[in-house]
Parts: structure tokens; C-alpha cells; sequence
């Protein structure tokens, strides 16, 4: 059933059962006012019509031909709604300030005269609703028993796709901008602006066009700047631009291919085949291997939003609000979703959630995001990374909350190669740096022999601090800049050599190696002698490829 019918449906019901108080919280009037206004006289839906009021502080009760200029103070507005005689609804906005918002006290007088005409409205000849429309929720704990909330989600895929076709038609006929979209980019396009307002992705939408005169995919990128906006209000989740493509990661071709089967996989083409959005990666393996580097790469990738939820900012000093917090957090990714949501170091927010030493705060935040995990329908993709990953509780890692589970581990020669690549290309743009230094696969062979056991963030270092040696001598970089550095870096592989091993024993039956087969094998057979045997004898994650 369409989505909107249901909606209807709901709203109507409550309606024909003499519901007295509904309050929809929502910024979009237009929007619940004409679905209200739809009901209202929809003799299938409600059965007996009703005329429809609207009440605002600036106007009073308006309506059928009605004005009442001395309904502008609240008490008279209640006192009108009692005496009417006819079936009716009457919608009160912004009502929320007599209930006591910011600061403000709540006016008892407004209160006692709501909770005084309940039965009335209940035993009314005619029926009469009272709906409160705002874009905040307030409940006085005086009127909580009779007030009935109704979510109003922000618009649905049908509703902005129609929004960008009659901006389309028009701007079509005045022949002003120039339309460069097929169905598919079309529909990227409006899924990219689900969770704005139909005001906000109106502004989107013609942002979009006067920018360059043009109207095509590149557009994207000016829905996730509006929808930036969204989360820097929330102040928990931070949007993260990122201008990372899967091509400046090294290595990790398994999991690259698993996230590149998965593209696309939130459009309307893919529930074709019956396939559910995927939930979400758990990334765990050896510090410094680009765990975090793929997360931020899956953004570009997929041209969603990125968002970084910091566990630290859900837990706060007030009884009660770092539950508020984390739903507040998820209701924030699931209004922009189709986006991504990541958790950096997840084991450190949600280590020791057993304990009792917060009242139980933490396992309660816990279990609502486990619970969300679980059953989240909005197309919401978690990337987790873990470090520890035995710090972590063992219902997170049950299949249903996380699609997948994938181990990186120390890069292979071949990964080693593709590391030193990026980072050469990256950075030796400048003729004079360069000079006769060449990114030939020679050098880059050399490289990959002398970081064996080199993590990717010590092998960005490697060419940092050579390039710093050409600095510091005002000269073109050379092959012995690299080698000289490289010397002088005692890397994980040694430092770390117990922990290292740990993780592998547990990623060899829990989780699936992000390397490919081919690269594990080719790593195993040209291991040199200079790491510990226990280090280089086993390569962590199932032999699983994609």
C-alpha cells in the first residue's frame, strides 16, 4: 500500500474515534495541513466531513468563512472550539509555547482549560479534534495521557521526485537550463535530497541549476552541502567531506570489491532483484592499515553523505540525555539517508557497557543502537573500525547487525607497491622536487622490499620524511632519501609483534581478509627473514573473495 495512503489512513482513523488532542511535530505546515485538509473532506476516508479551522497567535481561529480576530489569545481560542456546534477539526500551530519551552513556563491557565474540555470533545453530538502542529515536541506532563503523537516523516521518494520533474517541465519550457540527467542519474539525484524539507530541496534543486546553467549527476554534491546544514545543528554527528576515491587506498581489493557489488544498492532498480539496503561493515585489524582511509573512500564511492557519530559526544553529565542523544543522533542519519555512518574506534565508546558504574546508562545506549542495527529500514550503511576488537561485546558481532566483517592486515608486496604509489603521485607534482626520481615499477619494487611489515601510515611516512630530507638540503628528492628513512622506523610489525598476533588468531575464523587470496599467498611465499617468525608464518581473515 502507498505509503501516503497509510498515512491517511492512520491519521483518519484517529480521527472517527473522537481522538481529542493529535500532535503532529513538524517543520513542514504546507505539507500536514493539506494532508489534514485531504481527510477532512474525504467522505471514504473520515465518513462524516468536517470543516477545518486553523488557529495562529498572529490571526485566531480562521476557517469556512470565519475570522475571529478576539480568538488570538489561547483560553478565548479553547472557548470557541467548545461552544462549536459542527463536526469539525481545528488546527492550533505553534501551540507548543503555552506548554513551556525554552525557558519558559508553561501557562497553567491554557493547561487546565485544555484538560477541562476533553470530554467534551470526546461526547461531542458533532465530532471535533484539536490537532497541534509544531515543529517542536512539547508535552506538558499534565496532558500526556490525552494527547496522541503521529510522526510525520520528511517527503518520500514519489513526493520529491514529482517536486524535480515540475522544476524540470518549467525550466524545460523557458529553455534557460540546460537538462543533462537519464532516469538513473534522476533518481540518484532525488534520493540524494530524501531527508530534506520539499522547502529545502526546492532551494537545492534550484541552487543546482543557476550554479552553472546546468542540471546533471555533478549536482549531488550541492544536495549533501544542504544537507550539511542538517548536521551541524545536531552537534553529536559531524559531516565529514571527503574528496577520497577507492583509487588513493592501497590494497584491500576484497573489500573493495565487496562495497563496489554494493553500489547502488539504496535506488528503486534494486528492489528489482528483491535486495535489502546493506546494513554496514565492521572493519577491525592492525592499527594504521587504512581502516579509517577506506571509510571516509566508500563516501566518494557511493556519493553518499559521511557522517562521524563520536560516541564521546552521546554520553553527557544529565540524567537521561545521552539516550536522547544517540536517538537523536540516529533519527539525524536516518532523515539524510540515503548516508553513511561511521564509527571510528568503536570498541572504545562501547568498552565496558556491562558495568554498572553509570546507572546503566551505557547499556542502555548500547541496546538502542543494537536494536536500530537490528532493525533499521532506512537505507543507513554503518562502517565501524575496530581496533581491539575483543573489546567489543559479543552481541555487536552477531550476524544481522553487521553484513560483514573484514580483517585488514599488514599490507602484502603487492599492497605495499599500490601504498607507495599513491603517495609518490600525491606528492611529487612539483618538477623541481622530483627531478630524475622516478615512480618507475622498479623503485617501487625496492620500496616494497625494504618496508616489509610497514603498516600504510608508516609507509606515508616513509615518503614524508624523505621528502623532508630534499627539504632540509633545498635539492630534488632521491631514491636514498627513502631508503635512509625508512631505516630509521621500528614499525608495528615489531613493536606490536604480541597484539599483532592476537588479532590474527581471532580474525582467522571470525572475519574476512580485505586482501585478496592471490595477494596473501604471493606475501606468504616472498617473506624475507627480517620479521619474527610468528609475525609473517599466518595471514588473519577467512579466505573468502569477493
Amino acid at each position: 500500500m502507498n505509503y501516503l495512503v497509510k498515512q491517511k489512513r492512520f491519521v483518519a482513523n484517529l480521527f472517527k474515534a473522537r481522538f481529542p488532542f493529535i500532535y503532529i511535530p513538524t517543520w513542514e505546515e504546507q505539507r500536514a495541513l493539506a494532508l489534514i485538509n485531504d481527510i477532512a473532506y474525504d467522505q471514504q476516508l473520515i465518513k462524516t466531513t468536517r470543516k477545518l479551522f486553523t488557529w495562529k497567535i498572529t490571526e485566531g481561529i480562521v476557517g469556512e468563512g470565519i475570522r475571529k480576530d478576539d480568538t488570538k489569545v489561547p483560553v478565548k481560542a479553547l472557548e470557541f472550539i467548545e461552544k462549536y456546534d459542527e463536526p469539525a477539526i481545528f488546527v492550533l500551530q505553534d501551540f507548543h509555547v503555552y506548554f513551556g519551552d525554552q525557558g519558559r513556563l508553561p501557562d497553567l491557565l491554557v493547561i487546565r482549560k485544555l484538560r477541562d474540555i476533553v470530554m467534551s470533545l470526546k461526547q461531542s453530538v458533532n465530532p471535533k479534534n484539536i490537532v497541534f502542529l509544531s515543529p517542536i515536541l512539547k508535552l506538558p506532563q499534565d496532558l500526556e495521557k490525552d494527547i496522541t503523537i503521529v510522526d510525520f516523516p520528511l517527503p518520500t521518494f514519489t513526493e520529491m521526485k514529482q517536486l524535480l520533474d515540475e522544476m524540470i517541465e518549467v525550466n524545460r519550457q523557458t529553455g534557460r537550463i540546460e537538462i543533462n540527467l537519464n532516469e538513473e542519474e534522476k533518481e540518484k539525484l532525488v534520493k540524494a535530497s530524501l531527508g530534506l524539507t520539499l522547502s529545502e530541496a526546492e532551494n537545492a534543486f534550484a541552487r543546482a541549476m543557476v550554479d552553472d546553467g546546468k542540471l546533471s549527476i555533478k549536482d549531488v554534491e550541492v544536495i549533501l552541502q544542504e544537507k550539511e546544514q542538517i548536521i551541524k545543528k545536531t552537534g553529536i554527528l559531524e559531516f565529514i567531506s571527503s574528496n577520497l576515491n577507492m583509487d588513493e587506498v592501497g590494497g584491500l581489493e576484497n573489500l573493495k570489491r565487496w562495497l563496489k557489488k554494493r553500489d547502488k544498492s539504496w535506488l528503486e532498480s534494486a528492489q528489482q532483484y528483491g535486495l535489502p539496503a546493506p546494513k554496514g561493515v565492521l572493519i577491525t585489524g592492525v592499527p594504521g592499515c587504512g581502516k579509517s582511509l577506506i571509510s571516509k573512500a566508500i563516501s566518494g564511492m557511493w556519493q553518499l553523505p559521511l557522517l562521524r557519530l563520536d560516541i564521546g559526544k552521546v554520553f553527557s553529565g544529565i540524567v537521561g540525555s545521552s539516550e536522547e542523544n544517540m536517538r537523536k543522533a540516529i533519527q539525524t542519519a536516518e532523515a539524510i539517508a540515503p548516508s553513511i555512518l561511521w564509527i571510528d574506534e568503536i570498541e572504545k565508546g562501547f568498552n565496558g557497557t556491562s558495568s554498572s558504574g553509570d546507572s546503566g546508562t551505557s547499556s542502555r545506549v548500547f541496546g538502542h543502537f543494537l536494536t536500530w542495527m537490528q532493525e533499521k529500514e532506512k537505507s543507513v550503511f554503518v562502517v565501524a573500525t575496530a581496533n581491539n576488537i575483543s573489546a567489543l561485546p559479543p552481541e555487536m558481532l552477531r550476524k544481522g547487525r553487521f553484513d560483514e566483517i573484514f580483517f585488514v592486515d599488514l599490507p602484502t608486496h603487492r599492497e605495499r607497491i599500490e601504498i607507495f604509489r599513491v603517495h609518490l603521485k600525491k606528492r611529487l607534482n612539483n618538477p623541481s622536487v622530483k627531478g630524475n626520481f622516478e615512480i618507475s615499477t622498479e623503485n617501487l619494487e625496492k620500496l616494497a622490499d625494504m618496508t616489509e611489515g610497514f603498516v600504510g601510515a608508516e609507509i606515508e611516512q616513509v615518503v614524508i620524511n624523505g621528502l623532508f630530507e630534499a627539504f632540509y638540503e633545498e635539492r630534488s628528492v632521491q631514491f636514498s632519501d627513502f631508503e635512509k628513512v625508512s631505516k630509521l622506523i621500528v614499525p608495528l610489525a615489531v613493536t606490536q609483534a604480541e597484539q599483532i598476533k592476537e588479532i590474527r588468531e581471532w580474525a582467522s575464523v571470525r572475519a574476512v581478509a580485505a586482501t585478496p587470496r592471490e595477494d596473501r599467498a604471493e606475501y606468504c611465499e616472498s617473506n624475507s627473514s627480517n620479521m619474527d617468525m610468528d609475525i609473517k608464518s599466518t595471514r588473519g581473515g577467512r579466505a573468502i573473495d569477493f
